[in-house]
C-alpha cells in the first residue's frame, strides 16, 4: 500500500529522483528508480504500526521568513534555507575544522581521507553565528560547534566565548574526548567560557565497539574524559553511533551506566548509522537500525523498564513551545520536526529502577492540556492569560498519578516551575533531575525523504551564508563545500 510519493536520491550518483513510500509485511519501506542506475528498495520504519503512531505528532511550522536561497529545481537542491522550508533551526551546527586525531571509517568528515584542510576561521565562525542567530521570526538559540574534531582547535575557549557574545543560550562541542582526557584542565576552561554541554562520543562499555568503529581502543579514554568533566561540573550527553552486530546488544548497559553517573551524564542520543558512499545495497539492509528498531531493543535489554510505548517523536513536544509563545507573546522555538527523525523519553532513577516519565505521568493528557489552554489564550487575548494559567496549573497535578511516582521525586512541583517560570533555569532544573533517552535516525541516500529534509531542525551553518539542514548536508553538499572553502593538507598534526 502506497502511503505518499516524495523525492528521494539515487545511492550511486546522488540525482534527486520520484520515490514512494509504502507498506508492506508490517514494514514501511521506500522505493525510487534511477534511469542509470536502476531500481532501489530499502527499509524506512521497520514497524509499520510505530509509524502510523508517531505519525500522530506531525505539526505544522513556520519556516524562517528570512531565506537566503531562492526554490531552483526539486528539494533538496536549493537547500540554504529556502522558502519551502518548514521549519526554523533549532540546533545550528558549525564545522570548525576537519582535522581529527581518529580516523573512523564511519565518519561524515575526514582530512585525513579529504587530503583537504576545512578550518573557517574566527571571523568567518563570527559570521556563520550571525547568520544564525539573524534567523526570523527565531533567532537561532543553540550551537553545537563539530568537525572533525573541534578540541583540535587551539582558539576553542575563545570561540566558545564569541558564541556566549552572539547571544546563544546553550553552546555544546561534539567531541570524541581525547583531548578532554588529555589535558584535566580543559572542561574547566570551556565551561568557564560558556560551554553547556559536552556532546561525547560513547559506543559502548566495553572495548570492542572502539576497536570496530574507531580503529582504537579508547574507552579508557572516554572514561578520563568524563571524570575530569565530572570534576570540572561539566554535563554530558554520550553520543553512540548505532550499529547492527557490533554494538546493539549495548544499548542496555550504555543507558545502565549513564543511570550509574546521573550526576554528570544529562542524557543519551543514540545514532543509528547513516550509509555513506558506495555501500553495497545489502549491505545496508542488513545493518540498518530504524528508530522502532533502537525501541525494541531497550525494552529487550532494560527487561522492559522502559518500554517501547514509553517513546515519544520529537516534536510531540510541540504544544509546550506553542503554549510559551502563547504565554509570552512572541515567536519562540517550535520543535516541527517531522515525526519519524526521531524519538525520546525521560527516565528518573529509583535505585536499580529506571522509571520512564510516562509511567508516572499522562504525557498526552499533559499535551492535550497545554493545546487547549494556548487556545484559549489565543481566542482570549491578554486579558485570559491570568486566568488560563491558574486554571492550567490546577488541571496540571491531574495529569501526574502520585502513587507512581519516584518517592524522591517532587515531579509536581518540578513541572509547576517549569510551568510558571518557563525560563531555561527552570527546564535545567527538570533536566538535571532526569535522564533523556532519544534516538536520532540521520538520513542517507539509501532511505532519503524530502518530506523530512524540508521539516529538518538541525541545521549547519557554511561560510558562504547558507544555512543547510543536516541529511541534505552530509548526503548532499559536504564535498563541495569543503572543496570551495579548503586548502591542500600535507602533514596532518595528531
Amino acid at each position: 500500500m502506497v502511503i505518499k510519493k516524495t523525492k528521494s536520491l539515487c545511492p550511486e550518483c546522488l540525482d534527486i529522483v520520484d520515490a514512494e513510500v509504502y507498506e508492506d509485511q508490517g514494514k514501511i519501506m521506500i522505493r525510487k528508480e534511477c534511469k542509470e542506475h536502476g531500481k532501489f528498495e530499502n527499509t524506512y520504519w521497520s514497524s509499520s504500526e510505530k509509524y502510523y503512531i508517531a505519525s500522530d505528532y506531525d505539526y505544522v511550522g513556520k519556516g524562517v521568513e528570512n531565506p537566503r536561497t531562492s526554490v531552483e529545481g526539486d528539494c533538496p537542491s536549493s537547500c540554504g534555507l529556502c522558502s519551502e522550508h518548514e521549519s526554523h533551526t533549532i540546533l545550528g551546527l558549525i564545522d570548525v575544522t576537519n582535522r581529527c586525531n581518529l580516523r573512523c571509517p564511519v565518519c561524515f568528515a575526514n582530512a585525513a581521507v579529504s587530503k583537504q584542510l576545512y578550518e573557517p576561521s574566527y571571523e568567518e565562525i563570527r559570521q556563520m553565528l550571525r547568520n544564525l542567530r539573524n534567523n526570523e521570526p527565531v533567532p537561532t538559540p543553540a550551537i553545537q560547534y563539530a568537525g572533525g574534531e573541534p578540541t583540535m582547535r587551539k582558539d576553542l575557549v575563545d570561540l566558545i566565548k564569541l558564541a556566549r557574545e552572539e547571544g546563544f543560550t546553550h553552546v555544546q562541542i561534539a567531541t570524541n574526548g581525547i583531548k578532554l582526557a588529555l589535558n584535566p584542565e580543559l572542561p574547566g576552561e570551556l565551561k568557564e567560557a560558556g560551554l553547556n554541554t559536552v556532546y561525547l562520543q560513547f559506543d559502548g562499555v566495553t572495548e570492542e565497539p572502539y576497536i570496530k568503529i574507531r580503529n582504537r581502543n579508547i574507552l579508557s579514554t572516554k572514561l578520563e574524559a568524563i571524570e575530569n568533566c565530572r570534576k570540572a561540573g561539566m554535563g554530558i550527553v554520550l553520543v553512540p553511533t548505532l550499529i547492527k552486530g557490533i554494538n546493539d546488544d549495548q544499548v542496555g548497559e550504555i543507558i545502565r551506566f549513564a543511570a550509574d553517573n546521573i550526576d554528570v551524564i544529562r542524557g543519551i542520543v543514540f545514532q543509528p548509522v547513516a550509509f555513506a558512499g558506495r555501500t553495497p545495497s545489502e549491505e545496508v539492509e542488513s545493518q540498518r537500525i530504524t528508530v522502532s528498531d533502537f525501541e525494541e531493543l531497550v525494552e529487550e535489554q532494560t527487561e522492559s523498564q522502559i518500554k517501547v510505548e514509553d517513546f515519544y517523536p520529537a516534536s510531540s513536544v510541540f504544544p509546550v513551545s506553542e503554549f510559551i509563545e502563547a504565554m509570552e507573546g512572541e515567536p519562540k522555538v517550535d520543535f516541527t520536526c517531522h515525526p519519524h527523525c526521531g524519538s525520546a523519553t525521560y527516565i528518573f532513577i529509583e535505585g536499580d529502577e529506571l522509571i520512564p516519565i510516562s509511567q508516572f505521568i499522562d504525557v498526552d493528557r499533559f499535551f492535550n492540556l497545554l493545546a487547549n489552554s494556548t487556545d484559549d489564550i489565543n481566542h482570549g487575548g491578554l486579558v485570559a492569560k491570568s486566568k488560563v494559567l491558574a486554571r492550567a496549573t490546577y488541571e496540571l497535578p491531574k495529569t501526574i498519578s502520585l502513587s507512581k511516582t519516584p518517592e524522591s521525586l517532587d515531579i509536581k512541583s518540578l513541572l509547576i516551575k517549569v510551568f510558571r517560570e518557563r525560563s531555561y533555569s527552570a527546564l535545567g532544573a527538570f533536566h538535571h533531575k532526569s535522564l533523556l533517552i532519544s534516538c536520532m535516525h540521520f538520513m542517507d541516500p539509501w532511505n532519503f525523504d524530502h518530506d523530512r529534509v524540508r521539516k529538518c531542525v538541525i541545521h549547519y551553518a557554511v561560510p558562504d551564508g547558507r544555512i543547510i539542514p543536516f541529511c541534505a548536508m552530509n548526503s548532499l553538499y559536504r564535498q563541495g563545500i569543503e572543496n570551495k572553502f579548503s586548502k591542500p593538507l600535507k602533514n596532518i598534526s595528531k
